[in-house]
């Protein structure tokens, strides 16, 4: 199992962690089919009535995709099998509220997580960045969901940016993607003390407040991410010449010095 799921049944909080420290909580294919058995399993237990997701350790919350996993593809430039598009809450039709609590680096696929919680809270060590276009691949699915959370020019800007810049969690805040900041570690019981709060609460007044905040702008995001999948197949360079890309930055060519904002 890669995931940890911790079940209060005298408050009615679930606390999910990402639990692959050493992979920086990357979700490779077995996690990404775990989170969204979770996400549908809670559509059925009413003891749950409000959720945290989280990372294990302290230096990521989530660096989205492994890229150390096999991820077939389909021969065609029509279909594009992106592995982390099921593992939100609303994907799976989940309208329990979640709240996301971000220590360490949030980036890439974790906006697939970051996108579909009812709000963030940081610690003040978190930083948020997307590295796609550093390695020759398009930010499509991740900036339709940023869109949806932070003013376009900021989102323009992580995205194209790449590893570049990073965001801080001071300036998340700023700018509304942060609701809270935290001392670093203090982050989770923030989110549980949130959690605990709606967890309170009417359940059925509770979905249904999440729904109508989701409906405000799902017509919108639904346009949006039904193109993504074709601007990454026209977009994104081979995977030879991708791999090549991330070991030549790791290897400390073609980088820059990382800037925090």
């Amino acid at each position: 199992m890669t995931l940890r799921v911790d079940r209060d049944a005298g408050t009615g909080v679930a606390v999910v962690t990402l639990d692959r420290p050493e992979r920086l909580n990357a979700v490779d294919l077995d996690t990404a089919a775990e989170l969204a058995s979770l996400w549908r399993e809670f559509r059925h237990d009413p003891q749950v009535r409000a959720i945290v997701v989280t990372g294990a350790g302290d230096r990521a919350f989530c660096t989205g995709i492994d890229r150390s996993a096999e991820v077939p593809q389909p021969w065609s430039p029509y279909a594009v099998d992106d592995p982390l598009v099921p593992i939100g809450p609303k994907a799976n039709d989940l309208w329990t509220p979640v709240i996301a609590a971000v220590n360490g680096m949030a980036c890439g696929g974790a906006f697939y997580l970051l996108g579909e919680a009812e709000f963030l809270i940081a610690s003040e060590r978190a930083v948020f960045f997307d590295p796609h276009t550093s390695y020759g691949m398009v930010c499509a699915y991740e900036a339709v969901y940023m869109a949806q959370r932070m003013p376009f020019g900021e989102v323009a800007r992580m995205a194209l940016m790449g590893t570049a810049e990073r965001l801080s969690a001071r300036r998340a805040h700023e700018i509304g993607l942060v609701s809270e900041v935290t001392p670093a570690g203090q982050e989770r019981a923030a989110a549980v003390r949130c959690a605990e709060t709606l967890a309170g609460y009417p359940p059925a007044a509770v979905q249904g407040t999440v729904r109508a905040l989701w409906a405000a702008k799902e017509a919108a995001r639904a346009q949006a991410l039904a193109q993504a999948p074709h601007l990454v197949a026209l977009g994104n360079l081979p995977a030879d010449e991708q791999a090549k890309l991330f070991a030549d930055r790791r290897g400390g060519s073609g980088g820059g010095e990382i800037r925090i904002r």
